[in-house]
Protein backbone atom coordinates (compact mmCIF):
# COMPACT_ATOMS: atom_id res chain seq x y z
CA UNK A 1 0.00 0.00 0.00
CA UNK A 2 2.85 2.15 0.50
CA UNK A 3 3.36 4.52 -2.29
CA UNK A 4 7.27 4.64 -1.68
CA UNK A 5 8.83 2.11 -0.45
CA UNK A 6 5.92 -1.03 -0.17
CA UNK A 7 6.29 -3.85 -3.06
CA UNK A 8 3.91 -3.33 -5.79
CA UNK A 9 2.14 -6.74 -5.43
CA UNK A 10 1.04 -5.48 -1.57
CA UNK A 11 0.19 -2.31 -3.04
CA UNK A 12 -2.25 -3.89 -5.80
CA UNK A 13 -3.78 -5.80 -3.34
CA UNK A 14 -5.22 -2.88 -1.56
CA UNK A 15 -6.06 -0.92 -5.21
CA UNK A 16 -8.27 -4.05 -5.31
CA UNK A 17 -10.73 -2.43 -2.83
CA UNK A 18 -12.36 -0.70 -5.75
CA UNK A 19 -15.06 -0.33 -5.20
CA UNK A 20 -13.27 -1.31 -2.57
CA UNK A 21 -13.99 0.09 0.67
CA UNK A 22 -16.94 0.89 -1.25
CA UNK A 23 -20.29 1.25 0.35
CA UNK A 24 -19.75 -0.36 3.83
CA UNK A 25 -22.20 -0.74 6.39
CA UNK A 26 -22.42 1.45 8.69
CA UNK A 27 -22.00 -0.65 11.86
CA UNK A 28 -21.69 -4.07 13.13
CA UNK A 29 -18.25 -6.32 12.67
CA UNK A 30 -17.17 -6.75 8.98
CA UNK A 31 -14.03 -8.70 7.60
CA UNK A 32 -12.08 -8.92 4.43
CA UNK A 33 -13.20 -11.50 1.85
CA UNK A 34 -10.92 -12.26 -0.85
CA UNK A 35 -12.48 -13.73 -3.84
CA UNK A 36 -11.25 -16.15 -6.15
CA UNK A 37 -9.95 -15.38 -9.61
CA UNK A 38 -12.37 -15.31 -12.42
CA UNK A 39 -10.45 -19.02 -13.64
CA UNK A 40 -14.12 -20.38 -12.85
CA UNK A 41 -17.03 -18.58 -14.05
CA UNK A 42 -20.45 -19.03 -12.44
CA UNK A 43 -22.54 -19.38 -15.78
CA UNK A 44 -22.15 -19.24 -19.14
CA UNK A 45 -24.39 -16.13 -20.33
CA UNK A 46 -24.98 -13.73 -17.78
CA UNK A 47 -28.82 -12.32 -17.21
CA UNK A 48 -28.06 -8.84 -16.35
CA UNK A 49 -30.38 -6.55 -14.05
CA UNK A 50 -29.96 -2.95 -14.53
CA UNK A 51 -30.77 -1.22 -11.31
CA UNK A 52 -30.53 -4.21 -8.83
CA UNK A 53 -27.80 -4.74 -6.70
CA UNK A 54 -26.56 -7.39 -4.20
CA UNK A 55 -25.60 -6.96 -0.37
CA UNK A 56 -22.05 -8.52 0.42
CA UNK A 57 -22.18 -10.77 3.57
CA UNK A 58 -19.48 -12.60 5.53
CA UNK A 59 -18.14 -15.49 4.00
CA UNK A 60 -19.58 -14.17 0.61
CA UNK A 61 -16.87 -14.19 -2.25
CA UNK A 62 -17.29 -12.44 -5.75
CA UNK A 63 -17.53 -16.30 -7.27
CA UNK A 64 -20.22 -17.34 -4.78
CA UNK A 65 -22.56 -14.34 -5.31
CA UNK A 66 -21.94 -14.77 -9.44
CA UNK A 67 -23.12 -18.21 -8.87
CA UNK A 68 -25.98 -17.21 -6.92
CA UNK A 69 -27.47 -14.79 -9.45
CA UNK A 70 -26.69 -16.69 -12.11
CA UNK A 71 -23.97 -14.50 -13.94
CA UNK A 72 -20.49 -14.69 -14.69
CA UNK A 73 -17.82 -13.85 -12.26
CA UNK A 74 -16.13 -11.52 -14.94
CA UNK A 75 -19.17 -9.87 -15.74
CA UNK A 76 -20.30 -9.19 -12.28
CA UNK A 77 -16.35 -7.38 -12.18
CA UNK A 78 -16.66 -5.43 -15.00
CA UNK A 79 -20.21 -4.29 -13.85
CA UNK A 80 -18.75 -2.92 -10.44
CA UNK A 81 -15.32 -2.06 -11.76
CA UNK A 82 -13.23 -4.79 -9.66
CA UNK A 83 -10.27 -6.15 -10.89
CA UNK A 84 -7.72 -8.98 -10.01
CA UNK A 85 -7.81 -10.11 -7.02
CA UNK A 86 -11.30 -9.09 -6.93
CA UNK A 87 -11.40 -8.15 -3.47
CA UNK A 88 -15.00 -7.47 -1.74
CA UNK A 89 -16.11 -6.59 1.85
CA UNK A 90 -19.20 -7.21 3.76
CA UNK A 91 -21.33 -4.32 3.50
CA UNK A 92 -20.27 -3.42 -0.07
CA UNK A 93 -23.05 -3.29 -2.40
CA UNK A 94 -22.82 -4.71 -6.09
CA UNK A 95 -24.52 -3.70 -9.18
CA UNK A 96 -26.54 -6.64 -11.03
CA UNK A 97 -25.80 -4.62 -14.46
CA UNK A 98 -23.92 -2.12 -16.77
CA UNK A 99 -24.28 1.44 -14.76
CA UNK A 100 -25.88 2.81 -18.20
CA UNK A 101 -28.08 0.53 -17.91
CA UNK A 102 -27.26 -1.49 -21.18
CA UNK A 103 -28.23 -5.12 -20.58
CA UNK A 104 -25.43 -7.10 -24.10
CA UNK A 105 -22.93 -8.77 -22.29
CA UNK A 106 -18.98 -8.88 -23.64
CA UNK A 107 -20.65 -12.31 -25.10
CA UNK A 108 -23.55 -10.76 -27.18
CA UNK A 109 -21.68 -7.47 -28.29
CA UNK A 110 -18.59 -9.63 -30.09
CA UNK A 111 -18.83 -8.37 -33.46
CA UNK A 112 -19.42 -11.59 -36.26
CA UNK A 113 -16.16 -12.66 -38.09
CA UNK A 114 -14.88 -10.48 -40.74
CA UNK A 115 -17.00 -7.65 -39.76
CA UNK A 116 -15.39 -3.81 -39.50
CA UNK A 117 -14.64 -2.51 -36.06
CA UNK A 118 -14.45 1.01 -35.30
CA UNK A 119 -10.80 1.75 -33.39
CA UNK A 120 -11.06 1.87 -29.91
CA UNK A 121 -11.92 4.81 -28.13
CA UNK A 122 -8.97 6.73 -25.85
CA UNK A 123 -10.17 6.59 -22.04
CA UNK A 124 -11.21 9.88 -20.63
CA UNK A 125 -10.10 10.62 -17.63
CA UNK A 126 -12.56 9.80 -14.15
CA UNK A 127 -14.13 13.29 -13.32
CA UNK A 128 -13.48 14.53 -9.82
CA UNK A 129 -15.69 13.57 -7.50
CA UNK A 130 -17.84 16.63 -6.10
CA UNK A 131 -17.69 18.25 -3.13
CA UNK A 132 -17.24 15.87 0.54
CA UNK A 133 -19.53 17.98 2.61
CA UNK A 134 -16.31 17.36 4.84
CA UNK A 135 -13.89 19.62 6.39
CA UNK A 136 -11.43 16.99 6.19
CA UNK A 137 -8.14 17.10 8.88
CA UNK A 138 -4.91 16.08 8.19
CA UNK A 139 -4.59 11.79 10.00
CA UNK A 140 -0.55 12.62 10.99
CA UNK A 141 2.00 15.08 11.32
CA UNK A 142 5.27 14.22 9.04
CA UNK A 143 6.71 14.61 6.10
CA UNK A 144 5.33 13.16 2.64
CA UNK A 145 6.73 10.85 1.08
CA UNK A 146 4.63 9.84 -1.82
CA UNK A 147 1.55 10.94 -3.48
CA UNK A 148 -1.53 10.07 -5.49
CA UNK A 149 -1.33 8.76 -8.99
CA UNK A 150 -4.68 8.31 -10.87
CA UNK A 151 -5.12 4.95 -12.73
CA UNK A 152 -1.75 3.59 -10.69
CA UNK A 153 -3.00 0.50 -8.48
CA UNK A 154 0.28 0.99 -6.73
CA UNK A 155 -0.33 4.75 -5.58
CA UNK A 156 -3.79 5.00 -4.84
CA UNK A 157 -3.55 7.15 -1.52
CA UNK A 158 -0.66 9.42 0.34
CA UNK A 159 2.47 8.07 2.38
CA UNK A 160 3.01 10.20 5.34
CA UNK A 161 6.65 9.91 7.49
CA UNK A 162 6.48 10.16 10.97
CA UNK A 163 8.14 8.46 13.68
CA UNK A 164 6.52 5.08 15.79
CA UNK A 165 3.77 5.64 18.26
CA UNK A 166 3.23 9.16 16.43
CA UNK A 167 -1.08 9.57 17.28
CA UNK A 168 -3.12 8.86 13.98
CA UNK A 169 -6.24 10.33 14.01
CA UNK A 170 -9.68 10.24 12.13
CA UNK A 171 -9.69 12.40 8.88
CA UNK A 172 -13.66 13.14 9.45
CA UNK A 173 -16.30 11.96 11.46
CA UNK A 174 -17.41 8.77 10.63
CA UNK A 175 -18.13 5.04 11.88
CA UNK A 176 -15.07 2.04 12.39
CA UNK A 177 -16.02 -0.55 9.42
CA UNK A 178 -12.58 -2.49 9.44
CA UNK A 179 -9.81 -2.50 12.29
CA UNK A 180 -7.57 -5.80 11.81
CA UNK A 181 -4.64 -7.06 10.37
CA UNK A 182 -6.55 -9.25 7.57
CA UNK A 183 -5.46 -7.64 4.10
CA UNK A 184 -1.55 -8.85 4.03
CA UNK A 185 1.33 -6.49 3.48
CA UNK A 186 -0.24 -3.55 4.81
CA UNK A 187 -0.06 -4.36 8.51
CA UNK A 188 -2.78 -3.23 10.99
CA UNK A 189 -5.26 -1.07 9.18
CA UNK A 190 -8.14 0.66 10.07
CA UNK A 191 -11.13 1.63 7.51
CA UNK A 192 -13.77 4.40 8.72
CA UNK A 193 -17.00 5.23 7.15
CA UNK A 194 -18.09 8.62 6.88
CA UNK A 195 -21.29 8.10 4.91
CA UNK A 196 -22.56 6.15 1.59
CA UNK A 197 -20.06 7.36 -0.31
CA UNK A 198 -16.67 8.19 1.38
CA UNK A 199 -14.54 6.39 3.66
CA UNK A 200 -11.04 7.10 4.78
CA UNK A 201 -7.83 4.23 5.31
CA UNK A 202 -5.13 4.27 7.41
CA UNK A 203 -2.72 1.64 7.17
CA UNK A 204 0.94 0.41 8.50
CA UNK A 205 0.05 1.55 12.04
CA UNK A 206 2.08 0.19 15.20
CA UNK A 207 -1.18 -0.13 17.37
CA UNK A 208 -5.05 0.66 16.88
CA UNK A 209 -7.14 1.94 19.47
CA UNK A 210 -10.46 1.51 18.27
CA UNK A 211 -13.27 -1.24 17.47
CA UNK A 212 -14.96 -1.89 14.47
CA UNK A 213 -18.78 -0.36 15.08
CA UNK A 214 -17.45 2.42 17.30
CA UNK A 215 -18.42 6.27 16.03
CA UNK A 216 -15.13 8.65 15.79
CA UNK A 217 -14.93 12.38 15.75
CA UNK A 218 -12.09 14.36 13.49
CA UNK A 219 -9.18 14.64 14.60
CA UNK A 220 -9.77 11.81 17.31
CA UNK A 221 -6.53 9.13 17.65
CA UNK A 222 -7.62 6.12 16.47
CA UNK A 223 -4.01 4.62 15.89
CA UNK A 224 -0.27 4.90 16.82
CA UNK A 225 1.85 5.03 13.67
CA UNK A 226 4.34 2.01 12.96
CA UNK A 227 5.86 0.14 10.39
CA UNK A 228 3.95 -2.81 9.90
CA UNK A 229 3.84 -3.89 6.80
CA UNK A 230 6.47 -1.49 5.10
CA UNK A 231 10.42 -1.03 5.87
CA UNK A 232 10.03 2.54 7.81
CA UNK A 233 7.72 4.64 10.21
CA UNK A 234 4.79 6.01 8.19
CA UNK A 235 0.80 6.57 7.46
CA UNK A 236 -0.79 5.12 4.13
CA UNK A 237 -3.66 7.28 3.65
CA UNK A 238 -6.15 7.26 1.28
CA UNK A 239 -9.93 8.58 0.37
CA UNK A 240 -12.24 6.65 -1.35
CA UNK A 241 -15.58 8.10 -3.40
CA UNK A 242 -18.08 4.91 -4.24
CA UNK A 243 -15.19 2.57 -3.27
CA UNK A 244 -12.88 4.48 -6.25
CA UNK A 245 -9.71 6.75 -4.70
CA UNK A 246 -9.47 9.99 -4.83
CA UNK A 247 -6.65 12.34 -4.43
CA UNK A 248 -6.42 13.09 -0.95
CA UNK A 249 -4.51 16.19 -1.65
CA UNK A 250 -7.77 17.88 -3.48
CA UNK A 251 -9.38 17.33 -0.05
CA UNK A 252 -7.11 18.12 3.06
CA UNK A 253 -6.13 21.64 4.04
CA UNK A 254 -2.71 23.10 2.74
CA UNK A 255 0.31 22.98 4.66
Amino acid sequence: MSNATAPASMVFRFGALVLALLLLAACGKSTVVRSPSASGTATAASQPRPGESVLVKRGDTLYSLARAQGMSVTDLARWNGLQPPYTIYPGQRLRLGPADGKTATAASTRPAAGAATAPPRPATPAPVPASSGFAWRWPAQGVLLGTYVAGDNTRQGIDIGGSSGQPVTAAADGVVVYSGAGLVGYGELIIVKHNEQWLSAYGHNRKRLVNEGQNVKTGEQIAEMGRTGTARDMLHFEIRHNGKPVDPLLYLPKR
